[in-house]
C-alpha cells in the first residue's frame, strides 16, 4: 500500500525499469497524452542515488542519527494509522519483507527471509509458494513460519472490519494460506489473480500482532513489542521525541554496521538547522528550495537527488457539507492553478517542473497517460459556471446558498512552510471564484491521525509515496468504502472519501490481468474514473531530496530500491 508522506509525506517510491505486471520506467519526464516532455532536463534524473559502498570498505561501529517530521504514535505499518512513510523509516530496518526491489524496480527474493517464491500454478487457480529462510526467527526466539503469514491475511483481507487496516488489496484476493511441506514453506491460493503478489506481506508482523482487531489495533502503540531484522528496538523518547535502534546481535544475517541508529523528530523548518549545525546526518528535504540550498552548502554534506513514484496532490474531503456534491469538488480543482502551484514549489530544486496528470504512473513511467481531462485545466470561468449550476451564487467577495456562505477549511501541520505556501496560494485563487479558504495550522503529529484519516477537514496538501507497484500499491487510496459491523461507511486509506464500485471494477481488471498492456489499459480506464470524481488533485512527481553527510553510505535518495540497513555506515 501506499504510505502517506507529510512535507511531501503519508506513507504512499520511480526510475528506470519494468516495474511487475504492469509498466516499465524510462529515464525521460512524459508530458500530456503519455508524449514526453523535458527531456533534457530530465536526462540528469538518477535512479537512485545512495553512495553506494561494498561492505568491506565500510566501517564498524558509529551511531547514525536520522532526521524526521513527525513522532508517529501507531508502528504498525498494516494499520491505518501508522501506514506513514515515517513509521516505514523505522520498521524497515526492524521487520521482514519477503521481496525487495533494486534502483530498476525489480523484484527479487529477500534471502534474509526467503530462498524461493513462486507462483506454482496458474489453473485452475492462482497458486504461490513460498520456501521460508529456517534461521529466520522474531526476537521472542519463535521461528517465522507460515502461521505469520496466514494470520497476516486473515487480519488484511477485510472480511472482519475490527481490524482498522491500511488496505486489503491483494490480501482479498486470497482463498487460503496453508502450510507446505513444513512450517517453513507457504502456499497461497488466490481465489482470483493477483498480479501483484510480490507486494504482499511487506512487512510482515508476527502472528500475535495479527491474531485479534485488539492486538492489531492496539498491541503496537507507543511499543514495538518484537523484531525481526539487522536492528532491534531500544527505546522511546517521548520527550526528546527519539526512537533509539541498535543492532541485533542474534541477527542471522550479514552483521549491520551500524553501533545505532537514533531517529529524531523536530519540526519540518527546524530539520535543515539541526542538519546544518551538525545535530542529524540525514534527513528528507522534500521540495524545499531554501532548505535545499542551505543543505547543499554545508560543509562536509551532499543533497542526494533521484526520482520516485512520489507525488505532490491536494486532497478534498468527499463527506464534507459543501465537498459533497462533485461539481463543486470539479470547481475547485478546475479553479486551482496546478502550474503555478508547481513553480512555486519546484523552483530553485534542479527539477523539470512538468505537471502530473495520472494517479498511478509518474511521469518518467511507460504506462503513464494524460488523462486529467477537463478537471485539471486551469478555468475559472468553467469554475463559476459550475458553482453557478450547483446552486452557490456570487453574493459579494463569497459565494451563498440558502444563506450560507462556501468556505473551505485547509488543514495543514504546522512548521511546513511549503505546504503553507500551497495553501496561501489557493485561498487566493479560489478567492477568484467566490470560494472563501481559511487556513488552520495543526501539530504536525496530529496531523494525519486526528485530522485527515477521521475526516476532520475540507481540503489539504502532503504527498504520497509509491511502490514498484503503481496500483495495488495505490489501491487503497481511491477504494470504495466499506460497511462496518456497526453499519457505518469505512474509508481505511481512502483519505479524500469518495470512490464508486466503477473504480473499484477498474483496479481489480489493472491488478488481476496478468498481460501487461491490459493492466495498463485497465489502469489508466482507473485513472480517468478518479478524475471525474475529483478526489485527489495530483501536482507534479516529486523529487527525493536527502540532504547527507558525504561520510555515509548506502543511504539517500532510494527511488526504487529498498534499503540494506546492514549495509549502511560510514567510510573515511
Amino acid at each position: 500500500m501506499r504510505a502517506i508522506r507529510r512535507a511531501g509525506a503519508l506513507a504512499v517510491a520511480l526510475a528506470v525499469a519494468v516495474a511487475p505486471a504492469l509498466t516499465g520506467c524510462g529515464q525521460d519526464v512524459g508530458g500530456g497524452n503519455g508524449a514526453p516532455a523535458g527531456a533534457g532536463a530530465a536526462s540528469a534524473i538518477k535512479a537512485y542515488d545512495i553512495n553506494p559502498v561494498a561492505r568491506d570498505r565500510i566501517g564498524d561501529g558509529g551511531v547514525l542519527r536520522w532526521g524526521l517530521n513527525e513522532y508517529p504514535a501507531n508502528w504498525n505499518r498494516n494499520h491505518v494509522d501508522g501506514n506513514l512513510e515515517t513509521v516505514k523509516k523505522v520498521v524497515d530496518a526492524l521487520m521482514p519483507s519477503p521481496f525487495r526491489s533494486n534502483e530498476k524496480g525489480e523484484i527479487t527474493v529477500n534471502a534474509d527471509y526467503l530462498s524461493r517464491g513462486e507462483v506454482t500454478a496458474t489453473s485452475p487457480r492462482q497458486v504461490v509458494t513460498l520456501t521460508l529462510n529456517p534461521r529466520a526467527r522474531w526476537s521472542d526466539g519463535r521461528p517465522i513460519t507460515w502461521r505469520d503469514y496466514r494470520a497476516q491475511w486473515r487480519a488484511m483481507s477485510g472480511r472482519d472490519t475490527r481490524y482498522r487496516v491500511a488496505g486489503t488489496t491483494g490480501y482479498q484476493d486470497i482463498r487460503s494460506v496453508a502450510r507446505g511441506r513444513d512450517d517453513h514453506q507457504v502456499v497461497i491460493t488466490f481465489a482470483k489473480p493477483f498480479g501483484d503478489w510480490q507486494s504482499l506481506f511487506s512487512p510482515l508482523y508476527p502472528e500475535s500482532t495479527n491474531a485479534t482487531p485488539e492486538a492489531f489495533n492496539t498491541a503496537w502503540l507507543n511499543r514495538i513489542p518484537v523484531t525481526a531484522g539487522p536492528f532491534a528496538f531500544v527505546a522511546f523518547d517521548p520527550t526528546a521525541k527519539t526512537v533509539t535502534i541498535e543492532r541485533d546481535d542474534a541477527w542471522w544475517g550479514d552483521r549491520a554496521k551500524l553501533d545505532q541508529i537514533i531517529f529524531r523528530t523536530l519540526e519540518s523548518d527546524a530539520l535543515v538547522g539541526a542538519f546544518s549545525n551538525g545535530e542529524l546526518d540525514i534527513f528528507d528535504i522534500g521540495p524545499s528550495a531554501p532548505d535545499y540550498a542551505r543543505a547543499k552548502s554545508t560543509p562536509g554534506a551532499v543533497v542526494r537527488q533521484a526520482a520516485g513514484p512520489d507525488f505532490r496532490q491536494i486532497t478534498m474531503n468527499g463527506e464534507s457539507a459543501v465537498l459533497s456534491d462533485p461539481r463543486v469538488r470539479r470547481a475547485v480543482a478546475m479553479g486551482i492553478d496546478r502550474q503555478a502551484i508547481a513553480q512555486s514549489d519546484l523552483q530553485g530544486l534542479d527539477w523539470p517542473i512538468v505537471l502530473l496528470n495520472n494517479h498511478f504512473f509518474m511521469n518518467t513511467q511507460e504506462g503513464y497517460r494524460d488523462n486529467a481531462g477537463e478537471v485539471g485545466t486551469h478555468d475559472p470561468d468553467r469554475a463559476r459556471r459550475l458553482l453557478d449550476a450547483a446552486g452557490w451564487l456570487p453574493a459579494g467577495q463569497t459565494r451563498r446558498k440558502g444563506g450560507r456562505e462556501l468556505v473551505l477549511r485547509f488543514v495543514m501541520p504546522s512548521g511546513l512552510q511549503l505546504t503553507k505556501s500551497e495553501a496561501e496560494l489557493v485561498q487566493s485563487m479560489l478567492a477568484r471564484i467566490g470560494v472563501k479558504v481559511t487556513l488552520q495550522a495543526v501539530p504536525g503529529d496530529d496531523y494525519f491521525t486526528k485530522y485527515i484519516i477521521p475526516g476532520n477537514y475540507d481540503i489539504t496538501a502532503f504527498a504520497y509515496m509509491g511502490t514498484p507497484f503503481p496500483v495495488s500499491s495505490a489501491y487503497g487510496q481511491y477504494v470504495d468504502a466499506t460497511r462496518g459491523a456497526d453499519g457505518t461507511r469505512q474509508w481505511n486509506a481512502n483519505l479524500g472519501r469518495i470512490g464508486s464500485p466503477e473504480i473499484d471494477a477498474a483496479m481489480d481488471r489493472a491488478t488481476a490481468d496478468l498481460d501487461a498492456a491490459r493492466a495498463v489499459a485497465a489502469t489508466n480506464a482507473a485513472d480517468k474514473l478518479i478524475w471525474e470524481a475529483v478526489n485527489v488533485v495530483t501536482l507534479y512527481q516529486r523529487p527525493q531530496n536527502v540532504a547527507v553527510k558525504e561520510t555515509v553510505a548506502n543511504l539517500g535518495a532510494r527511488g526504487f530500491y529498498d534499503l540494506r540497513y546492514q549495509d549502511i555506515g560510514f567510510i573515511g
